[in-house]
Formats: C-alpha cells, sequence, structure tokens
C-alpha cells in the first residue's frame, strides 16, 4: 500500500469518525440535559422575545411580550399584548400586574410556583435530571430536541413537562400539562446572552394610590 493510499484511508476513517460523533442519535437525555444547565448557569443576563399560551378551565389566552433575566434571581417578563402587564422578580419578591388592576400582587420569590413562570430552568439554578423524574429525548421539528419529564414531587398536579431546546442546549420552548388538563405553553425567540441592562430594570414601584395585596393572582 503506497503511503498515499494509506493515509488517504485514514483521512476518510478520520472524516467518518467526525461524522458519527455529530449524529444526533448520539445525544442522550443526559448530555443534552446537561448542556441546558450548562447554558444557563454560564449566563449573566438574557433578553428574548417570547409568547405565551394558556388553555384551561374553559378560558383560552395568547400574550407575547419581552424576557429580561439577570442573576442572581431578577427577572422580568413585560407584556406588549397585553400591553402594560408585567411580571418582574426583583430577586425578594414577585410583583404582578396589569394596567388598570385595582391591585398589585406581590408573592416572596421563595414561595413562587417557578414551573408556572418557568423560574428555575431560565435561571439556571437547577440540575434538569434531578428536578425531572423519567426525563427523555426525542427529536423535534428543524433539527431541535424535547426533553421530557415529570416534575419531582409534583405528581399530583404536573402530568408532564416539556423543554424544546437546540443541540447546544438553549431552551426555544416550555410546555407543561397539569393532571387537571390545563396546558402553559411559552416559546422564545431572539435569545441575546450577557446583554447590558439598565439600573433600575428590575425594580418595580406600584402606580400611585394602587394598594398592593400578598399573595398569587388568578391563572
Amino acid at each position: 500500500m503506497t503511503a498515499r493510499l494509506r493515509w488517504g484511508g485514514l483521512l476518510a476513517a478520520a472524516l467518518l469518525a467526525t461524522c458519527l460523533a455529530a449524529q444526533p442519535g448520539t445525544l442522550t437525555a443526559k448530555s443534552l440535559a446537561q448542556r441546558v444547565d450548562s447554558h444557563y448557569n454560564h449566563l449573566r443576563s438574557l433578553r428574548a422575545g417570547f409568547s405565551e399560551s394558556y388553555a384551561g378551565f374553559g378560558m383560552r389566552r395568547v400574550e407575547s411580550g419581552t424576557l429580561l433575566l439577570e442573576k442572581p434571581g431578577r427577572m422580568k417578563w413585560e407584556y406588549a399584548q397585553p400591553a402594560g402587564k408585567i411580571f418582574l422578580l426583583d430577586g425578594r419578591w414577585g410583583w404582578f400586574y396589569s394596567r388598570g388592576d385595582s391591585q398589585v400582587q406581590r408573592v416572596r420569590a421563595k414561595e413562587l410556583d417557578d414551573l408556572r413562570s418557568p423560574l428555575r430552568f431560565l435561571l439556571g439554578h437547577t440540575e434538569l435530571e434531578k428536578e425531572l423524574v423519567n426525563l427523555t429525548l426525542s427529536a423535534a421539528p428543524g433539527g431541535a430536541y424535547t426533553l421530557t419529564g415529570q416534575p419531582k414531587g409534583m405528581q399530583e398536579r404536573v402530568k408532564r413537562l416539556t423543554l424544546t431546546v437546540t443541540a447546544d442546549g438553549v431552551i426555544t420552548g416550555i410546555e407543561m400539562d397539569e393532571t387537571d388538563g390545563a396546558a402553559t405553553r411559552f416559546t422564545f425567540t431572539g435569545e441575546t446572552p450577557n446583554v447590558t441592562l439598565p439600573a433600575g430594570t428590575f425594580r418595580f414601584s406600584p402606580p400611585a394610590g394602587v394598594p398592593v395585596v400578598d399573595g398569587l393572582p388568578p391563572v
């Protein structure tokens, strides 16, 4: 065998190995979950567009806006539709208000339902494998994947939680199906990591004359 043929064979083998390593089938639920954890654990801040849909108890609702995150523990869902609606987490309190409401709802951050507002996944404060029971991986349209499991300790309420993620571990969707038939869907677009956000972005001041009430608002 000539040197040219020998090196050609070695090159072909190397290219084949590279192609095989890149095949989607080499991903596992564990390895992709670790990519998601790594991606969000290493972010300092984030901006993304979002759309949110809810269906349950005879209601259907579709909303959209801009999501801002900044560690540690700050988050702002600023709605364009409906305009004037806001959910803000300042690290200590969660604030809920819609323009024209007669009161502002406030709840301590540690008492928030993380699945309702997908805090723990987007703020990178968890390990998916420890939080989701029976985690499974499936292919999704557009070269994405889904990670599906049941939130630990919430079996009576949540039937299934599904994250749509890219191969790099970026979450593009969150779907929560509850045991009572209600379903909440979030879709995220245009994620921009490590953005510089103005001072005061995560400070909420109740409108003049509007009282603050402790407790979560209706779904």
